[in-house]
This record gives C-alpha cells, structure tokens and sequence, in this order.
C-alpha cells in the first residue's frame, strides 16, 4: 500500500476498512474488526459536538497472540490505510525512571518525528512545480550566467546599444534551448560546480549523569540549528544537482511553523503506537534482579496511556487521543500479570489464533505482497520466469505446519524459512546457469526433494548453536 493509497476517515467504513486488511493480511477477523472500529470511532469523535470532542477517549487495544500471526502487521497496515503518524516500540526496551536507557516519553517523541516527516513531505510534493522552476534556474545560471547590465544604470535610463541588446537576445535563446534539454534529460550526465548547504552538526560532550541516544541527538539537531549555515562548492552531474537543489528549493518555499502546528494536531489526532512485547514488562511472582524495573515501566506507561502532556522539540503535544494498541504473546506470563490499572488502560482484549495449514496455503497465495509474488518479482528483474503449482503451494504450507508444530512456532515468519531454503540454489545459479527468458517451475516434487532435509534434521538443529 502506498501513501497514494490512503484514504480519508470519512471514506473508511469499518466493513471497507476490514475488507482493505484482508488484501495484506489472512485470517484474525476479530483482531481486524476491533482496530476497524477504533479506527472509525476518531472519524466519529471529530464529528460529534463540540463538547464531547474532548470527553470521548479512544478504546485502547491489547493484542494476545503468539508471534508471527499478524499483530504487528494489523497495526501497521491501518495506519497506512488511514495515513496516520505510527510508530511501533518495544516495551522491553523501556526502563523505569531513574535507570539508565529510554524512558516511556520517547515513544511519543517519535510519534511526532513521524508526523513531522508525512507532514513535510506533503507540503514538499504540493510545491514540488515552483521548487523545480527554481531548480532550473541555479542549473542554467551554472550553466550559462545570464548577460549582466553595467551597474550604476538603470535601464531606463540608458539607451541599450544594438550589440547589447542582441548579446542579450542570443543568451535568452540560448538559456530557453538549455531548459529543455535539462527538462528532458539530455543533459544529466554533464557536470556543473553547485553551492549546496553542508550540515553542521557538531560533537558534544556531556558531563555528568547518563543521557540517551535520542536526547544526545536532539541536543546535537538544536545547536546545528543556531549555528550560521555553511555552504560548500560541489562539482556533480546535473541529474544528481535536481534532486539535492529540489530539496533544498523546496524547503526554501515551507512554511516549518506550519507544518509543526500541522503534524502536532495529526499525531494528536490521528497517531497510533503500537507497543510490542508488552508482556515482557508483566511481573512474575518473586520479581528480582534484572527485573526490578518491570512494574516502574508499567506504571510509566500509566499517565501517558490514559492521557497527559509531553514536551517535544516542536511543541506540547496531548496523548488523550492517540490510539494505543499493545501486544503480546503471553506464553510465560498472563494478562492478568499486568498491574491492574495498566489492564484497565487497555479494555478491548482480542485474542489472536495461531495459524493452520490453510491458512498458511492462503498466505502463499492471496495477499498482495505474498512472499511467492516477492520472489516472482525478483526473478522477473532477471528475465526468469517463476511460478508454483497448486500442490507445491499445499507441500510448502504443511512443511511449515509442521515444522512450528515440532520446533517452535513463530507464525507466518516459518514460511520465509522454508520457502528461502526452497529457492536457494535456483537464486544462486541465476544468471550463470540459468539464463532470461528461463521459466521455473516449482513441483510438489521438488519441494519435497530440497526440503526433506530440513523436516528430517529439525530434531539436532535445535542443537546445533
């Protein structure tokens, strides 16, 4: 799905947003018809009256599910679909305040990052035509530098002699014969010596108390900010001088109070975190050692959940609205093991199944981005033409059945395994051995031949390190 692709609130019915998901994703139909709903509830709460705007808050969603059966995927295709800032962060990553490493708040301050970024990039496309008329002009002044008039006159005032005025005409002509060839290409390989902006980011040093990666970044981004722009002389292709001029250009022509104000009210609004492994941070009983800080995390999440204010480079943003989805498998530890107030954050409970063989045929065959058509597309930018049979496909689905019934199951991410150790040797030998216009054809034959191996040694892999 494109950026292209997404559509507005009003446009997304539940039942079309359902039906939008299920080009990406197979099965979870319960898991899809609660984000599909929560999704519809922002598009209802900005229209309904004024004074229940802000007294409606968003049902947060806690997945349960083993891995590689959607989770992740669900939240991150309806973000897509609604074109809503999303970020996704691991829970585990998160320490109590007090403790070295990322406290809960970043998550938020990346929301916005992503926000300022679809942000930017709209307004970049919708003065992408100005910007590249300016474009056009830096090329042609390296180019051909227009005819200058004597300075200390004014054209008025002076009579323009005829040589003048056809050297003048000549460099006009000139300049108009120059922008088409630079409109159509023909010049892109030619070099020109370009002024371009040279980031100045300095390396600071902090003393005293540890300070994470993000902050140190954000120091470093606002004391590059303050310090005057430097500009250095390139010597690069004209292809290469429109793309970093129209960047430039097209910066020159953004309004980045705008786009703040903007992307603060689009996170707000319409941001989606999605909080993975959240089950790592429930307590177990006799809690020690490396897991002093699980419970701190969890009561870290708390104020930002239900609704509090975080300071960001670019403004205060309020996380009232924005929709929490967290996820879990859940296999050592329960819901229940989550403190309750945390529980009480996320009432929609939807309990993802773990994946059949059939459904495992279907994912091989339906989804758009199928990891058959993935390699179907590879291959083609070889000339080499690839496609599966019926009873391959059913071959393909019950060794990864089978193989997460007996060893582990880790979901849909078995199919990548089994279908990379099927296609090994053909992507090797392609184009030595196997020249264009070459067709393969996988058999149910061949899958049982390359993969007898991997089912017959699944026992001693798991000891092999």
């Amino acid at each position: 799905m494109t950026p292209g692709e997404a559509k507005s609130l009003e446009a997304l019915t539940p039942r079309q947003i359902v039906a939008e998901l299920d080009k990406y994703i197979i099965g979870q139909h319960e898991a899809k018809k609660n984000v599909a709903i929560a999704l519809r509830n922002r598009w209802r709460r900005m229209n309904a009256a004024a004074e229940m705007q802000r007294e409606i808050m968003p049902n947060n969603i806690l997945m349960i599910g083993p891995t590689g059966c959607g989770k992740t995927e669900i939240a991150r295709r309806l973000a897509q679909l609604a074109d809503a800032p999303f970020t996704k962060v691991e829970a585990s990553k998160f320490t109590e305040v007090g403790y070295v490493g990322r406290d809960v708040e970043s998550m938020v301050r990346d929301l916005v990052e992503q926000a300022i970024h679809m942000v930017r990039a709209a307004k970049k496309e919708s003065v992408k035509e100005r910007a590249a008329q300016s474009v056009e002009e830096v090329i042609l002044d390296a180019l051909i530098p227009p005819v200058k008039q004597p300075t200390g006159f004014h054209s008025s005032s002076v009579s323009v002699s005829p040589e003048n005025a056809s050297d003048a005409e000549l460099n006009e002509r000139t300049r108009e014969r120059f922008r088409e060839k630079i409109r159509t290409g023909e010049l892109d390989s030619r070099k020109i010596e370009i002024d371009v902006q040279q980031s100045t980011s300095p390396n600071i040093g902090v003393m005293g108390g540890p300070i994470d990666e993000s902050s140190m970044m954000n120091i470093q981004e606002m004391l590059s900010g303050m310090m005057p722009k430097q500009r250095k002389k390139r010597k690069v292709t004209i292809g290469e001088a429109k793309r970093i001029l129209l960047d430039e250009e097209a910066a020159k022509l953004i309004d980045m109070d705008e786009v703040k104000e903007e992307a603060i009210r689009k996170a707000e609004n319409l941001g989606i975190i999605f909080i993975d492994e959240i089950d790592k941070v429930a307590a177990k009983s006799g809690g020690s050692g490396p897991d002093v800080s699980r419970e701190g995390v969890q009561r870290d999440l708390l104020p930002i959940v239900e609704g509090s204010t975080v300071n960001t480079k670019y403004g205060v943003i309020h996380t009232d609205h924005i929709l929490f989805i967290a996820a879990g498998a859940f296999h050592v530890s329960k819901p229940s093991d989550l403190i309750p107030e945390l529980q009480g954050r996320f009432p929609i409970r939807v309990e993802l199944q773990p994946l059949t063989k059939s459904d495992f045929v279907r994912i091989l065959k339906e989804p758009r981005n199928a990891l058959t058509r993935q390699y179907e597309a590879m291959l083609q930018a070889e000339s080499v033409g690839l496609s599966f049979n019926e009873e391959a496909l059913d071959a393909l689905a019950e060794v990864a059945f089978q193989l997460n019934t007996e060893v582990e199951n880790i979901g849909a991410r078995r199919l990548q395994t089994v279908v990379s150790q099927l296609l090994n040797d053909v992507l090797f030998d392609i184009p030595d051995q196997i020249g264009p216009n070459a067709q393969v054809v996988v058999t149910k034959e061949l899958v049982e031949q390359r993969l007898a191996g991997l089912v017959q040694n699944r026992d001693l892999s798991q000891y092999i390190l």
